[in-house]
């Protein structure tokens, strides 16, 4: 991948790759999961995050890097022997439930110490060629990862294994215990139990798998390919349940995102992480969703929303941005180049436009004003700014928090206020109006008398000629 992220933490749709087969392992019926990972458990913050969702992840640590039947090996204390076992890649995020279901059925039908999900692939390079016994089952799987691995011949065999595999938990201790390293790499591969498994009179199966794409990803470019894939399912998944997603080729939508029936999420728009969208409700064009409800019937245009609970029947934009702890009530509105910040709108109550609302309390029916400021920061301290119910605050008005507004009151327009105005109040803080009469004519005047020429010494911008 060439980060200093590993792998299995990059996101696809929303998800670290890890989270995907986690995921699918649980919905397939896992009564339990384990994921091997290294000595500094790199992964182990991701699969907390997990378990807070899902239950418990069981992790176990491979000290050292010695190939997979290694990894498997490091996780036999939790393996016991009547146990049907699932062997997963990391890096399979587009790994289905069906698809672990339909090989856990056909491994149960079969009685089979193995059964070996396999995948038929034109251009199988880079991936363990499986070796068919003369009746049909698996023989053997012959890695390729160095030259050596395998011969000629079997490099021109089709049939690949996909690193998934099913066990019994019994036959399987029992093979791990005797798998060598003697390969062109020096690793305890963990194909390697096919044979033994064999060797011990036992059949080892395959079970081939339709959508090879459920296969893994080494770089960035499979990464790019895997996510087209993932994307393409989740826009199916909503669509068929009633969602109308207007231009899927420009749409982004991680998986964990909720939209309800009737929704329409309209042109380059972005929903990401756990964000809610109500039935009915419209989003984009041209909008981002981060963890932020949007409620239903309401429309979200050409916007930015980030940790943001938007209610019912509300308007937001076009050009809004509602930032973390942002809500707005039932019916109410963020207009055009509005910011709001950790703020409470009440239900019915409008910032139409041109507005900074932060840290601040706004009841129900209130109008705000454009171009209305509330001056929150003091250069230390975050205050808060209260503004009633049924206020109305004029156009271009400053609140200096802390600060209140009561229930019904007013502002005047171009006001400053730093005092608390009672309910019902009139609140007017600016410099009264003074009008000079004649002054454009005097203006005029003095704008055409001839200027004295500058001289030695004098400043030119100094039309008095002096100091």
């Amino acid at each position: 991948m060439r980060s200093a992220t590993p792998k299995l933490l990059h996101e696809v749709c929303g998800r670290p790759i890890i989270a995907w087969p986690v995921a699918a392992a649980r919905a397939a019926g896992a009564g339990k999961v384990v994921v091997v990972e290294g000595p500094d458990r790199p992964l182990q913050a991701t699969l907390d995050g997990q378990a807070t969702l899902d239950g418990e992840v069981l992790v176990a640590v491979q000290d050292e890097p010695r190939g997979t039947a290694d990894a498997v090996k490091a996780a036999a204390g939790y393996i016991a022997p009547d146990d049907t076992v699932i062997v997963l890649n990391g890096d399979h995020p587009l790994i289905t439930a069906d698809t672990l279901t339909g090989l856990a059925k056909a491994h149960a039908r079969s009685g089979a110490a193995a059964t070996l999900a396999t995948a038929v692939l034109e251009d199988p390079s880079g991936y363990g060629r499986v070796v068919r016994a003369p009746d049909g089952t698996v023989e053997r799987v012959v890695e390729t990862k160095a030259p050596g691995d395998a011969t000629e011949l079997e490099l021109r065999i089709r049939e690949i294994s996909t690193g998934i595999y099913a066990f019994e938990g019994g036959a399987l201790l029992v093979a791990l215990e005797e798998v060598r390293s003697d390969n062109a790499q020096g690793e305890l591969y963990l194909p390697d139990v096919v044979p033994i498994m064999r060797a011990h009179e036992r059949s080892v199966n395959a079970y081939e798998i339709a959508d090879a794409s459920e296969l893994g990803i080494n770089d960035r470019a499979q990464m790019a390919a895997v996510r087209a894939i993932a994307q393409r399912r989740i826009h199916e998944r909503h669509m068929l349940a009633g969602v109308t997603i207007v231009d899927p080729a420009t749409t982004v939508i991680d998986v964990d995102v909720q939209i309800g029936q009737d929704a329409v999420i309209a042109p380059f728009t972005s929903l990401h992480g756990k964000s809610e969208i109500g039935g009915g409700a419209r989003v984009g064009p041209l909008s981002t969703v981060i963890d932020s409800r949007v409620g239903e019937g309401s429309s979200v245009v050409h916007s930015y929303l980030q940790g943001a609970d938007v209610g019912a029947g509300v308007g937001v934009g076009p050009f809004a941005y509602l930032r973390p702890g942002a809500t707005l009530r039932d019916g109410a509105k963020a207009g055009t180049f509005v910011e709001i910040k950790n703020s409470d709108v009440g239900a019915g109550s409008k910032v139409p436009h041109l507005s900074y609302i932060g840290d601040t309390d706004i009841g129900e029916g209130t109008n705000i004003g454009a171009g209305t400021i509330t001056a929150n920061y003091d250069g230390k301290n975050k205050n808060r700014t209260h503004i009633g119910a049924g206020a109305f605050v004029s156009v271009d008005t400053m609140f200096v928090a802390p600060v209140s507004l009561g229930d019904g009151a007013y502002t005047g327009a171009g006001s400053v206020i730093t005092k608390d105005v009672p309910p019902g109040a009139l609140g007017i803080a600016r410099a009264r109006q003074q009008n000079v009469d004649g002054y454009a004519e005097r203006r005029k005047e003095r704008d055409s008398a001839p200027q004295e020429e500058h001289g030695a010494g004098k400043n030119p911008s100094d039309r008095s000629g002096g100091q």
